[in-house]
């Protein structure tokens, strides 16, 4: 009887635990500009306006040291680094602004423009970082302790660090970590995102990185990782890394810092400098890019955002705000009511953040330019330069040695 006991109780407990295993919560992500690198969030209920000073600010922590780089969000903690005595730190805070824990990872950029540049990125319980000095970290999250280290420009992978400083923040897709030494034998590099171990690696073009984070393309018949490379974007096929094909994309000084916008077959791509932007279209297989559309609009560093048929975004010697038909490249707005900047979308808003610290919000028509708030950015140092980001209904933006946190649901 005990002993049939014992096997109903171990059944039970068995099952308990499988149900158990099934309520866990899921680990989540992040890196750079969301989930898909799109700039899109999918928070749900935002503020379709804001009151006149603005949403409410619900915390901020100063002390970050100096850079440039913005927030990941994940498993309610705030992951973002700073440099301070030509020293790059994680800080790690909780999501009402508390420091959780704080470590070193190596020496970061001091050369001009002084900082950390790379977001962070969280997956699945690893942390990454990608130093301004061409390092890259990968950290266990709960303990913060190394797991293993690539140093990409001096020694690993011949890479050549640019001259404001590595800014890529590596693609993890799967078990696999993209990124982009600009060497002229390892141009691309895959790695196993446990070990550090090199998948593959591509003398692509053979030309510097050019600050630009790649863009994952799935639903082609070849899995595909794109990115900007000096003046050039350049295709590769994610699982070999042969390259599949370039296309001129004219930058100044080969600085191509936005991360391209992908779907259905066509590729969008946007250059600083009065170079303008671009629209491509692939055929299924990847191999081809045939350029379909150009418009003015030369975004430096902002980025764009693709919001049902338009493109949103900032010139930079064209300095107007953009709305751009996706399917004909047409202008359909351009307004300079706020200064240019870093933009991202949410829930039919465009958040636009200037270089003259212009926190906006506008609604995302192809109708018009229709500002529904704004606030001055006064705390913080430096550029104006970090991404905003969503998280949980909360905005977080980073100005310099300051992390602000704003409510900005209803």
């Amino acid at each position: 009887m005990k002993k049939k006991n014992l096997i109903i109780s171990v059944f039970v407990m068995s099952i308990m635990f499988a149900g158990g295993c099934n309520n866990v919560v899921k680990q989540e992500n992040s890196q750079w500009r969301g989930s898909n690198r799109t700039g899109l969030y999918s928070e749900k209920g935002l503020l379709k306006e804001w009151a006149a000073d603005g949403p409410q600010m619900l915390w901020s922590y100063s002390g970050l040291g100096e850079g440039y780089t913005s927030v990941a969000a994940a498993n309610d903690k705030i992951y973002v680094t700073g440099m301070t005595d030509s020293t790059g730190y994680l800080y790690v805070l909780d999501n009402q602004g508390k420091l959780l824990n704080k470590k070193e990872y190596g020496k970061e950029w001091n050369e001009n423009f002084n900082g950390s540049r790379s977001t962070v990125c969280v997956n699945d319980g690893l942390l990454y970082i990608f130093s301004g000095r061409g390092v890259l970290y990968c950290f266990d999250e709960p303990t913060l302790n190394l797991v293993w280290s690539k140093n990409v420009v001096q020694q690993d992978f011949d890479g050549k660090n640019l001259k404001f400083g590595i800014t890529e923040s590596p693609l993890i897709v799967g078990e696999t970590l993209y990124f982009t030494p600009g060497g002229e034998k390892n141009n691309m590099i895959a790695l196993n995102k446990k070990t550090g171990a090199v998948i593959w690696s591509s003398t692509g073009i053979g030309k510097p990185s050019a600050y630009c984070s790649p863009q994952y393309i799935s639903d082609l018949d070849i899995p595909v990782v794109v990115n900007c490379i000096d003046s050039s974007l350049v295709a590769f096929n994610a699982t070999t890394g042969a390259k599949l094909w370039d296309v001129e994309q004219k930058s100044p000084y080969g600085h191509n810092p936005n991360t391209p916008i992908y779907e259905k077959n066509l590729l969008f791509c946007v250059s600083g400098g009065g170079f303008g932007s671009a629209q491509y279209r692939l055929n299924s297989n990847g191999t081809i890019a045939e350029k379909v559309w150009t418009n003015e609009m030369d975004s430096k560093h902002g980025g764009a955002v693709k919001v049902g048929n338009y493109v949103y975004g900032s010139g930079e010697r064209n300095r107007y705000w953009y709305c751009i038909d996706w399917k004909t490249g047409e202008t359909k707005w351009k307004n300079n009511t706020i200064g240019v900047g870093a933009i991202i979308a949410c829930d039919g808003m465009l958040y636009c953040y200037s270089d003259k610290g212009e926190l906006a919000l506008v609604e995302a028509t192809p109708e018009q330019f229709n500002l529904k708030g704004q606030v001055k950015i006064t705390l913080g140092t430096n550029q104006h330069w970090a991404h905003p980001v969503i998280y949980k209904g909360v905005l977080y933006l980073r100005h310099g040695d300051t992390l602000m946190a704003f409510k900005v649901t209803k």
